[in-house]
């Protein structure tokens, strides 16, 4: 979301701006499973809490801020635009990450929790760590220990074609290292409290149950393409 609002900076003094009214706006995109689907190990109450008021809150506040930027820049209100950069950010990557999140997790019916030894991306972390066990425990240390809110990643370097696991604040995209989100875990609170109170590990634990595999290998794919 930067992005857009570094070339609606950019082109300020050159181009006449349009309102963001006129423009598409961002909407809250549906789950591809019903709320109560991942249960037991995210409840049905927590999806429905997270998706259509978490996310949607942040889809709304990213529009908003985004029609007063458009505002702004129509009046050449360079302040204006700069302070809306950190809503744009906050909202945006809000709804980047949480858009990644809903297709990263499928229920066991459907493949979720099963990573096949045949896809590419599993042989990848394989090689990397040793084993999707091994992996698996890095990734939950690192992403427990986020202070306060924030996202845990498995992203995709295009500079040394390899994978990383990473954790960034807040809603920070991952976008803002360089790397390709191939699969996030929201540790903000509201993604779990309900079903495992302030016991963040074992909310880790339980949540590779439900990963979709399936998703994390064509992110893979796509983003391993020379």
């Amino acid at each position: 979301m930067m992005i857009t609002s570094r070339r609606l900076l950019n082109n300020a003094a050159k181009a006449p701006s349009r309102s963001f009214s006129t423009a598409k706006k961002f909407s809250l995109p549906a789950l591809p499973y019903n709320y109560d689907a991942l249960s037991p190990v995210i409840s049905g109450n927590i999806m429905e809490l997270h998706h259509s008021k978490h996310h949607n809150a942040y889809v709304n506040n990213l529009n908003a801020a985004l029609e007063q930027y458009a505002d702004a820049e129509s009046k050449n209100d360079v302040g204006k635009m700069i302070a809306l950069q950190s809503a744009i950010k906050f909202n945006g990557g809000g709804h980047v990450n949480h858009s990644i999140f809903w297709t990263n997790l499928a229920p066991t019916k459907e493949g979720g929790g099963f990573a096949d030894p045949k896809f590419h991306v599993v042989q990848a972390i394989t090689k990397k760590f040793g084993s999707v066990e091994a992996f698996v425990t890095k990734f939950n240390s690192q992403t427990a220990a986020v202070q306060g809110s924030g996202w845990g990643w498995l992203g995709f370097n295009r500079n040394t074609h390899d994978i990383e696991v990473i954790t960034l604040p807040n809603q920070d995209p991952l976008s803002v290292t360089g790397l390709v989100p191939l699969l996030g875990v929201d540790v903000w609170e509201h993604a779990y409290y309900l079903d495992y109170k302030n016991a963040r590990p074992d909310y880790l634990k339980e949540i590779w149950k439900v990963v979709n595999w399936k998703n994390v290998e064509e992110r893979y794919l796509e983003a391993s393409k020379k």
